[in-house]
């Protein structure tokens, strides 16, 4: 079971956020605050794997928030949740230690992807915005801390077929329930295909994951 606080000035967004994810049977959450200085003083009682943070509240906003996690709360994964889009504000926040960075208006199954993969170690990056960034950098990397692996002498064949489409509709900029509604699959078969692409390439986050098939030709 994954515990999770939320953190957002907004309460309907809280309450919103609450909902999407009452169903899911891997994700409980466990707290809520409407700042950064309520989350530390709820800190005190509730210990979650992974805090939902908005990087624009009061009193204490998501970026010190982040700092302070980090160096108090090591342990505990932040996947920054926020409106915002900017490259600076994304990439700040993963300099400052955030494992991951995803837009409100993401759907229920790519916020509980997100969470899933945070969780267990890896670095999410919403897929609009990772496009986005890809777009802009173009060779160079996304972030000095988020880079691929070394390529020489690895071999592709390890990629099936099934992943190979997988990865070329996470390529086109399609959700893990698109990808599944043109498969004629369920979405968990999706994300598990996801996760397989992520350890297979060693990659981190869908950024990194479609620089890496470009780069390797894997892709067009």
């Amino acid at each position: 079971m994954i515990n999770v606080i939320i953190t957002d000035d907004h309460k309907i967004i809280r309450d919103g956020i609450i909902a999407l994810l009452h169903n899911d049977p891997a994700i409980t959450v466990v707290g809520e605050a409407s700042n950064g200085k309520e989350l530390i003083e709820l800190l005190d009682s509730v210990t979650p794997d992974v805090v939902l943070l908005d990087i624009n509240m009061p009193e204490l906003d998501g970026f010190e928030t982040t700092k302070y996690l980090k160096q108090h709360y090591p342990n505990v994964k932040v996947l920054v949740l926020s409106m915002l889009d900017h490259e600076s504000y994304v990439n700040r926040v993963i300099e400052l230690g955030a494992s991951g960075y995803i837009l409100k208006n993401s759907g229920k199954e790519e916020l509980s992807a997100a969470i899933r993969l945070v969780s267990s170690g890896h670095i999410y990056i919403s897929s609009t915005v990772a496009l986005d960034l890809l777009k802009k950098i173009g060779n160079q990397n996304m972030f000095s801390s988020v880079t691929c692996p070394d390529t020489k002498d690895k071999k592709y064949k390890d990629i099936s077929k099934r992943e190979l489409e997988v990865l070329t509709l996470i390529g086109e900029g399609y959700t893990n329930a698109e990808i599944a509604e043109r498969l004629f699959t369920s979405k968990r078969t999706i994300e598990t295909h996801r996760q397989n692409l992520l350890e297979k390439t060693q990659t981190k986050n869908t950024a990194t994951l479609i620089k890496y098939a470009l780069q390797n030709n894997i892709i067009n």
